[in-house]
């Protein structure tokens, strides 16, 4: 059963909708998004990846220390090469987009479908990849909580930090902007250490601001914030909000180049591989000043 007290979209834009909070990025968000490029400086959020051969060692594209891409190389012609990659898409070592599909409560999708309805063998028919495969372009902004070092060890991420990074950068979010959040960590976990993580309240704090893309180099802590209860960025921002997650993103080099102008607001561009019917699909996000 649904708590009340939690984040929810389900229902909001109807019973056939796939995009979720996509939906708040507006025509004119979109045009408030291009009216940030001022300078044309650049910057990639997407974390570089060295594919392994198919052929060296063992194949365990699930764990952490192999690639995320596994590569076989063919020769088709006279002087033609070409690649058979199989890639793990929600990996910790490869910026991903999470789809709405990747999430399910209590055995149903995003916003009220049969998760065994969903999620098939022949792949995903509804709230899958497809909805963005057109590319999201949106405001994106800056908290970087990580100014003066990372985040210590288990730390909860709460709407006070947002709200005092924002003062300290001078920035606000907005309805249908793309949040991205520094909190100074790798994306691969730490065997032993706590990490920091977002927190329900924070959550909360991006359903009021109408946050339509979520960006981090770290999401959910482990071990969990409160084992009890839903994950606060993956089980309820994600499944219960059906806000787009941009998992292990790089934010180091954004964090700098927004500290050398002085601005942390930006225009995002997300333009994933136009392949349907998936959970989730490597991205190589954007920042254009």
């Amino acid at each position: 059963m649904t708590d009340p007290d939690l984040p929810d979209n389900w229902g909001r834009w109807g019973a056939d909708d796939e995009l979720g909070t996509l939906n708040l990025i507006t025509d004119d968000v979109r045009a408030r998004a291009a009216a940030e490029v001022r300078t044309g400086r650049w910057v990639s959020l997407a974390l570089p990846i060295t594919p392994n051969p198919m052929i060296s060692g063992p194949f365990a594209p699930e764990t952490v220390d192999a690639s995320p891409v596994q590569q076989f190389m063919s020769h088709t012609g006279v002087g033609v090469a070409a690649d058979l990659v199989l890639v793990t898409n929600h990996h910790a070592r490869s910026t991903h987009l999470d789809a709405l599909a990747h999430w399910s409560h209590d055995g149903e999708v995003y916003p009220g479908r049969p998760r065994e309805q969903v999620v098939t063998a022949a792949g995903v028919t509804h709230a899958s990849t497809s909805a963005f495969a057109a590319g999201i372009v949106t405001r994106g902004v800056l908290l970087d909580l990580a100014v003066e070092g990372p985040l210590a060890p288990g730390h909860a991420v709460t709407s006070q930090d947002f709200e005092e990074a924002e003062r300290r950068q001078g920035v606000e979010v907005r309805e249908g902007d793309a949040l991205v959040v520094r909190l100074g960590w790798p994306s691969t976990p730490f065997p032993g250490t706590p990490t920091p993580g977002i927190s329900l309240d924070a959550v909360r704090w991006m359903h009021r601001r109408g946050v339509a893309l979520f960006a981090g180099d770290k999401g959910d802590a482990h071990p969990p914030l409160d084992p009890a209860g839903p994950s606060p960025l993956h089980g309820v921002g994600l499944g219960r909000m059906a806000m787009p997650l941009i998992d292990a993103a790089e934010v180091d080099g954004l964090a700098a180049l927004c500290a050398e102008l002085g601005r942390y607001s930006f225009m995002l561009t997300v333009a994933p591989p136009r392949v349907h019917g998936l959970t989730g699909v490597p991205v190589n996000p954007t920042a254009v000043f």
